[in-house]
């Protein structure tokens, strides 16, 4: 005689139905956030699109269509006015020198500073990150006239290495909190190990430490360089020569109380914009992968 096999229970009548709309209510709440991150794409772009529009306009054309027209004749004289009035290729060197000075100096402060508070666990650990805290949060405008009376005394009012440095040592207080929290969370094993392999400090900081924190430090590269750029208020301050300008400055000054020309505006505000977008798509999968690297970590 055969065994009697039980069938499964079937599933309730209400269980595919159930699944049918919480699939129904998902795909519905992605197309929301996809309808929604569209919206907000558009209306970033919205800004640079005008600017686009009217860098290739001749004023004439601007009076007469207005700003949201479409050029009715392309003219890249325009660009090059601009790039002639303005004297952009000195301004761009000066900011391509100040920008990089600036990463090299707060990187380099930074690392030192963050290797003997998070790794060499100084005394005065608390009280120090305390002071770099402090430090991130100070407003440049409570700092600069001191520095600009400062600098006047001491030689460095109105030169680039003067800025480049000042900058350099205010980036490295932020560099120097994110990376002691980075090293503080570092392995001690892989030190010992080192140590016991007869490593010194500076081994370790080098061989060891530096490797491993590669992505951290290549992300704040890309933050200081990009934020080194577009200072404007100390440079202002700071650098009034003409050939001591950065690029900001350099574009700034072209709006003058009484003359106003929107396309040359519009032009050298593009031409501010563009090493900015070459920088992130050189940089971009090295900003990637220090992100990755930190949110995997």
């Amino acid at each position: 005689m055969a065994p009697v096999v039980a069938e499964p229970a079937s599933p309730p009548p209400q269980a595919p139905r159930r699944r049918r709309l919480r699939r129904g209510l998902a795909g519905l709440a992605s197309y929301g956030v996809a309808a929604v991150l569209t919206v907000a794409v558009v209306v970033f772009l919205a800004p640079f699109a005008v600017i686009l529009l009217n860098s290739f306009k001749t004023s004439a054309d601007f009076r007469t269509n207005g700003p949201l027209s479409w050029p009715a004749e392309w003219d890249w004289a325009v660009l090059a006015e601009v790039w002639e009035r303005v004297d952009f290729t000195q301004k761009l060197v000066n900011s391509v020198q100040t920008s990089l000075g600036v990463v090299a100096i707060a990187v380099v402060l930074a690392l030192f500073n963050a290797y003997a508070i998070g790794i060499g666990r100084s005394r005065f650990r608390v009280s120090l990150l305390i002071f770099f805290l402090a430090a991130n949060v100070l407003p440049q405008e409570g700092m600069i006239y001191p520095v600009y009376y400062l600098f006047r005394e001491i030689g460095l009012y109105d030169t680039k290495i003067g800025y480049t440095i000042l900058i350099g040592v205010v980036y490295s207080a932020f560099g120097t909190y994110l990376l002691s929290s980075v090293f503080a969370s570092f392995p001690r094993e892989l030190l010992e190990a080192a140590e016991l392999d007869g490593a010194g400090r500076w081994t370790v900081l080098w061989r060891v430490v530096l490797p491993l924190s590669w992505p951290t430090l290549s992300v704040m590269c890309v933050f200081f360089f990009v934020w080194s750029w577009n200072e404007f208020l100390v440079p202002l301050v700071l650098l009034i020569s003409n050939d001591n300008h950065t690029v900001p400055i350099g574009l700034a000054v072209m709006e003058s109380q009484y003359t106003s020309d929107p396309t040359g505006l519009s032009a050298a505000a593009l031409l501010g914009v563009i090493p900015m977008l070459v920088f992130f798509f050189i940089f971009q999968r090295t900003l990637t992968r220090g992100v990755t690297a930190g949110a995997v970590k």
